[in-house]
């Protein structure tokens, strides 16, 4: 169980099963023109997991000294792993993700793609080793590929397969998970704020350069209501642009995605405590794999 926890499972899962729907909820049910078949895809999710999965393993192994003050019942390396068995699953994680990602794109005949999975491995031990350290950055970093691990399914699946041009439906597929993908950006780019405030004591003696070390607690408050503020009009006009005479998914994104954002708005302008925040992170995650699970609606409504 303690390797588990060490790779942060539960966000594994969930990029598995963002990358599942995204094939089997949309692209299979538009029968939009794709380049892996359904054995070849599993082996790109598992790609995508592995990759991941190193990054929380090496993001682990640094990050003790933080950890030890901001959730020190949650340390497990030096506690319940040696840091020289971490290393060793980073390594062999890392490996295999590369090795799957070089065998997807030989497969679709890109070749070169494989280079995507280094430089993603590569990006994860920066944002671990140097990254972590400087304002904003890190929440960047880590907001952009939480929205690679949904463009990647157009890279691989919808890019290789476009012929002489790009047909109706790949072109509204590719839309749509973009949007998505901007969607899990922006809502996981104000949870990394939001963590930021909850880990600040941490962090802090960690040396690092965080939002609320360097404007305060009260500062970074407002920004991440102005941040969800403008999370909600980018989901209004998502609905307005795909769903507007879907009465159904007008509903699901309203009762599912849009109140809940309203509601964490409101609760991030007087959010005080420690505990406060953490509600916040635990929300912003609900609300962005809610929002995913709505790619569902599209292989029933759409076209």
């Amino acid at each position: 169980m303690s390797y588990l926890n060490l790779i942060r499972y539960p966000n594994l899962i969930m990029i598995m099963l963002i990358q599942l729907l995204i094939k089997f909820g949309l692209l299979i049910p538009l029968e939009v023109s794709t380049a892996l078949d359904t054995p070849q895809f599993i082996i790109l999710v598992f790609a995508s997991v592995c990759i991941a999965a190193a990054g929380n393993c090496i993001n682990d192994i640094y990050d003790v000294q933080a950890d030890r003050i901001n959730k020190p019942q949650s340390v497990i390396v030096g506690r319940n792993i040696s840091e020289k068995s971490a290393d060793r699953l980073y390594i062999l994680l890392t490996l295999a993700g590369v090795g799957m990602g070089f065998y997807t794109s030989n497969v679709i005949g890109r070749p070169g793609f494989a280079s995507i999975f280094i430089g993603v491995a590569a990006l994860l031990y920066l944002y671990a080793t140097y990254f972590k350290g400087m304002l904003l950055l890190k929440n960047l970093v880590v907001s952009l590929l939480v929205a690679f691990s949904l463009l990647i399914v157009i890279l691989f699946d919808v890019y290789p397969a476009i012929t002489s041009r790009i047909s109706v439906t790949q072109l509204h597929a590719s839309k749509v998970i973009l949007y998505y993908a901007v969607f899990a950006f922006c809502l996981n780019f104000i949870r990394e704020i939001v963590k930021d405030v909850q880990d600040i004591n941490g962090d802090k003696n960690a040396g690092h350069k965080t939002l609320p070390i360097v404007i305060g607690r009260k500062r970074t408050r407002y920004i991440v209501f102005a941040l969800i503020t403008l999370s909600i009009s980018m989901v209004i006009y998502f609905m307005y642009t795909f769903l507007y005479q879907y009465q159904f998914a007008v509903f699901y994104m309203l009762f599912l995605v849009v109140a809940p954002l309203l509601y964490t708005s409101i609760k991030a302008w007087s959010a005080e405590t420690k505990k406060d925040f953490a509600r916040l992170s635990l929300w912003l995650k609900g609300i962005m794999f809610s929002g995913m699970c709505s790619i569902l609606l599209f292989g029933f409504l759409i076209l």
